[in-house]
């Protein structure tokens, strides 16, 4: 299970439960939740492989996709380090399982809507005992400190591509790109390299070039299969 909470109001702008916790699994819950209560300036995180490098001059994907956005990563040397999320995990740990008991609910696509009302109630409804407000409320100081940036999607064409696993591939003899499981004709010459990028959804794009601040994106091909998948 995904949680994100924010450090002021004690807010619980995620929670999401996956299969597993894959880098597609933040490309899905993270953009989600900055598009609903706004993008922070850091994000506090132990040193999974997911957040961490021990190059200090390279990031991972999901580095580079929040300092895209000027967000950054606080790591924390130990769980009791980011002890607030901690805390919030056993909250779910202590509840859910005798919820989803009581209601009889045994996957995952099912739950994570009633997650989403458990977390509205939560934040609406719960009083912290540091903070006094309920963390909806609580939420106002934390914009007016800005330590919130506002919730609306930026005005940037890459958004759906940044967050998506991108790989640097390149055009088969034939003019082909192996996607999936299968060869797809794209209109640029053999050993042209290109941008393939997966999506939480499960489908493919194709770009001419990374992601670029001052650029458009050239969106070369999508691939939608038949049968996609949803990370949920």
């Amino acid at each position: 299970m995904l949680n994100m909470l924010d450090d002021c109001s004690r807010l619980f702008t995620g929670s999401k439960l996956y299969e597993r916790e894959l880098l597609l699994s933040y490309f899905d819950f993270l953009p989600a939740a900055f598009l609903a209560h706004g993008r922070p300036l850091q994000i506090h995180v132990d040193y999974h492989s997911i957040f961490f490098t021990h190059d200090p001059d390279a990031l991972t994907q999901l580095g580079w996709a929040l300092k895209f956005y000027d967000i950054s990563f606080l790591y924390a040397p130990t769980p009791q380090a980011k002890g607030k999320v901690e805390r919030e995990h056993q909250f779910w740990q202590g509840r859910l399982p005798a919820y989803f008991a009581s209601e009889k609910i045994t996957g995952i696509p099912v739950a994570n809507p009633h997650i989403h009302d458990l977390r509205a109630h939560r934040n609406a409804h719960e009083i912290h005992r540091e903070t006094a407000p309920d963390p909806a409320t609580g939420l106002g100081s934390g914009q007016k400190r800005k330590t919130l940036r506002p919730a609306a999607r930026p005005r940037c064409p890459w958004w759906d591509y940044v967050w998506s696993v991108r790989t640097l591939i390149q055009v088969g003899s034939d003019g082909r790109l192996p996607i999936g499981t299968q060869r797809l004709r794209i209109e640029k010459p053999p050993e042209t390299k290109v941008v393939l990028c997966l999506h939480p959804s499960g489908h493919h794009s194709v770009l001419a070039a990374p992601p670029a601040p001052k650029q458009k994106p050239a969106l070369l091909f999508t691939h939608r299969p038949k049968s996609t998948f949803l990370l949920c």
